[in-house]
């Protein structure tokens, strides 16, 4: 224990409590402007938009070394895309059907009615 007298102490400790406070209010007002929503929000859209910038630079440099191999994966690309249209190319046209001709079983179409009278 210290000699000094109980008021001397009591200002002191009157101080130091004074100053934590402004330490920790001062802390807190930074925490709320880091973890303020707004705030957030605007950091995630510079930190994606960075690595987005990154990712098309770092794309970019490699198309430039490899343009093989880019001209390939756009023609695969391409001919996935195209699929249906390129098989319906290919497939065999149905034949003409003859006049008369009936493909459903006798009886259940509009036209298999047999006449009321």
């Amino acid at each position: 224990m210290s000699t000094a007298d109980p008021a001397t102490r009591l200002a002191d400790a009157e101080q130091e409590a004074a100053a934590a406070r402004e330490r920790l209010s001062a802390t807190l007002g930074k925490l709320q402007v880091k973890l303020n929503p707004r705030t957030l929000a605007l950091q995630a859209a510079r930190d994606v938009t960075d690595k987005g910038g990154a990712a098309a630079q770092a794309s970019l440099n490699a198309a430039v070394r490899n343009p093989g191999a880019v001209a390939g994966a756009t023609a695969v690309a391409g001919l996935f895309l195209a699929r249906h249209r390129i098989a319906s190319m290919f497939r065999r046209k149905p034949k003409p059907q003859k006049p008369g001709y009936r493909d459903h079983e006798p009886g259940l179409g509009p036209q298999d009615q047999l006449p009321q009278g």
